[in-house]
């Protein structure tokens, strides 16, 4: 099934639509998962301030350790919750881990020849993900298939437009891209993001991979197994 959309601006999440749930919360969950610790003891503001954050989100005392705190963001983990401090910590130590060559991202072999052709097309292409804006570069940035981060124009996440699940944040991108809700097209793979990105007035199309946690959901938007078989036009 093909199906096909007028717009101009692209917003793509990331788990699940261009790349493999199960490679993020495999290898880059095993990644953070020790380090948490370490990384909570950092001196630095935007440490400073996701540990304050994760101390009022898990209800620990002010007084908690870094242990203590790196235990409660494990249990976060476990269950896959969409924690904004935790994020903010992963982002950090992933960023890392590209960097040194330790870890690797993964796309889906159809994403990146849609993108470039995307954008070739001059199609605007912005990245939204639950995952920190520092997670997402370097995501892009050391694909399998090279960079990618030249085609991406912007970059949001939870902190700079609200919750995935909320259409509130998706009127905040639009404001931001300065592009009328009917001219966005959401890509995405989980059935409350296709719900508030329609509540926003927002094209969507629905990711429906096999082997994707959300695959065979009733979304109510058109959906597809691949970005092949998405056709957008200006």
């Amino acid at each position: 099934m093909t199906v096909t959309v007028s717009a101009d601006v692209i917003v793509l999440d990331i788990e699940g639509t261009t790349s493999a749930a199960g490679f993020i919360l495999g290898d880059l969950y095993d990644y953070a998962r020790p380090r948490l610790d370490e990384v909570l003891g950092r001196d630095d503001d935007t440490v400073r301030a996701a540990r304050a954050d994760a101390i009022a989100e898990t209800g620990l005392a002010s007084d908690a350790t870094d242990a203590e705190i790196a235990d409660a963001l494990r249990e976060l983990m476990a269950t896959d919750v969409k924690s904004t401090p935790l994020k903010t910590l992963q982002g950090i130590l992933w960023a890392e881990g590209f960097a040194a060559g330790e870890i690797t991202s993964q796309f889906f072999e159809d994403v990146p020849p849609k993108l470039h052709a995307w954008h070739e097309g001059r199609i605007r292409l912005i990245s939204y993900s639950s995952g920190s804006i520092a997670s997402q570069v370097p995501w892009y940035r050391h694909a399998p298939q090279g960079d990618l981060t030249p085609l991406v124009e912007d970059w949001f996440d939870t902190v700079n437009a609200g919750p995935k699940k909320d259409a509130a944040s998706y009127r905040t991108i639009a404001a931001s891209v300065g592009v009328a809700p009917d001219r966005l097209l959401f890509l995405t793979d989980h059935p409350d993001e296709v719900a508030a990105g329609l509540a926003a007035g927002w094209h969507v199309i629905a990711l429906d991979r096999e082997g994707e946690p959300w695959h065979g959901s009733d979304f109510a938007a058109p959906s597809v197994s691949s970005f092949d078989e998405i056709v957008v036009s200006r």
